[in-house]
């Protein structure tokens, strides 16, 4: 729409901009169109809108034939959409975006993401669409330019700061343009920017404790102009060595380590994962015929390098909300490497039963110990890696403390939200965990 268009029809509909909610309608169409290229959108994408207000990015987003979902807040600029497009490929609603469930996102394949975000709630925006793990693919964020410069900082600059390393730790910002507030109606006090936001590749950065390493990062910068030694030394006694090993000063403030240089740093703290650490190949296992009889047992190589029958456990453990938690399996892992699993699963060693390994493995790969249940049990299969599984079930009763040599993450999710996440993106998941949660889902819910 052009400015006098805007203006004549927020008055049709009645709306005065609200500055509370960051309404601050986009009038150049040129620049409307340049940011959906950089969205490089096709049919097979499914894009969500976060305040899509008259419609500027809408309209040209549809025409590149992608499903939308817009988000709106205002109630009469959700039913101007509606009458404006009436098209099959939009739903708009009328919600807040704070309260949207973002892994709903799970059960679409291609998820990106396109926003002129309110000033004043930008970065709890940000921190709901981008917390991890996140079915977006792609990002394009129109936010006040001094946020943008902050996402986008790199070390040693004034924007470089904790929220730059809390986003960059999974994602790769880059800061496309600066914006002027003169494309806007009503025209904000400052200036924006667009930035992209992309996924980083798992393998990147090495693996870390998410957690410490944003506790320090925050003590770290908490007093800007104090150096890291004096605000750190609690955690990190031997502080010039790990300086020279980490290849810093050691009168360095916050802003002069980068990203991997605190991912060091924390490692320095907690021992970083260590793959000689994970079972041997030379474990032995009971091989088994097709009826779960004993026949002998073999090393951990051999069965899985001769596909021989053997034994497993699965385990799901749910929170009080009824969502299961699931992990990402390590990157060093044999089989199945940085797929989404079980809450915790393992084989059966040779001299142990399906109770024991499932007891074993609930403590060795999330440090607790609860009450199973055994529900049902899975034939061995091509779908299962060969495995006959147990699969039990538990209530989470004390707080999870996940092994990083077994977990590369983890979280709590709705049956649902998974329900949906194994049907647009089954590759994200080992096979195994399939199988079992199709078993499960089908035994409880019919």
């Amino acid at each position: 729409m052009k400015l006098s268009e805007i203006s004549a029809t927020l008055r049709e509909i009645g709306v005065s901009p609200v500055k509370t909610l960051g309404q601050n309608f986009l009038h150049d169409q040129n620049l409307a169109q340049w940011i959906v290229e950089q969205a490089e959108l096709t049919p097979r994408d499914f894009v969500v809108e976060i305040g899509p207000g008259l419609g500027a990015l809408t309209e040209l987003a549809l025409e590149k034939g992608a499903r939308i979902l817009a988000i709106e807040k205002d109630t009469r600029l959700a039913n101007f959409l509606r009458d404006r497009f009436n098209h099959p490929r939009l739903e708009v609603r009328n919600a807040d975006a704070l309260d949207f469930d973002v892994r709903t996102l799970f059960s679409h394949r291609r998820v990106k993401l396109l926003s002129n975000l309110p000033y004043n709630i930008s970065s709890q925006l940000l921190f709901n669409f981008l917390d991890y793990p996140s079915p977006i693919y792609l990002s394009l964020f129109m936010l006040q330019k001094e946020v943008a410069a902050r996402l986008s900082a790199l070390p040693s600059s004034r924007d470089y700061g904790a929220l730059t390393l809390q986003v960059q730790l999974h994602y790769r910002v880059e800061y496309l343009r600066t914006v002027s507030a003169t494309v806007f109606i009503p025209r904000p006090d400052v200036d924006s920017a667009l930035v992209r936001v992309s996924p980083r590749d798992p393998l990147e950065l090495p693996p870390r404790d998410d957690a410490l390493l944003m506790k320090l990062v925050r003590r770290g910068f908490s007093q800007r102009r104090k150096q890291l030694q004096k605000l750190l030394h609690a955690y990190v006694p031997n502080w010039e060595q790990t300086a020279a090993k980490l290849h810093f000063n050691p009168k360095a403030r916050a802003e002069e380590l980068s990203l991997s240089q605190w991912i060091g740093l924390a490692n320095k703290i907690v021992t970083s994962p260590d793959p000689r650490s994970y079972p041997s190949q030379q474990e032995r296992f009971p091989i088994v015929d097709e009826m779960d009889r004993i026949l002998r047992y073999a090393y951990r190589s051999q069965v899985h390098g001769d596909n021989l029958r053997h034994r497993a456990v699965h385990i799901l453990i749910f929170n009080g909300a009824g969502e299961v938690y699931l992990q990402k399996r390590s990157r060093w892992k044999d089989r199945h490497p940085l797929l989404w699993d079980s809450s915790a699963a393992g084989h059966v060693s040779a001299g142990e039963g399906y109770d024991e390994a499932a007891q074993r493995e609930l403590q060795e790969e999330l440090g607790i110990n609860v009450p199973l249940e055994k529900v049902l049990k899975v034939a061995a299969s091509t779908r299962t890696g060969q495995e006959f599984i147990w699969l039990y079930r538990g209530q989470l009763e004390e707080e999870l403390s996940p092994n990083r040599n077994e977990i590369e993450a983890g979280a709590f999710f709705s049956p649902a939200v998974v329900e949906g996440w194994i049907g647009a993106r089954p590759e994200d998941f080992a096979s195994g965990f399939i199988e079992c949660w199709r078993m499960y889902r089908n035994e409880n819910h019919g």
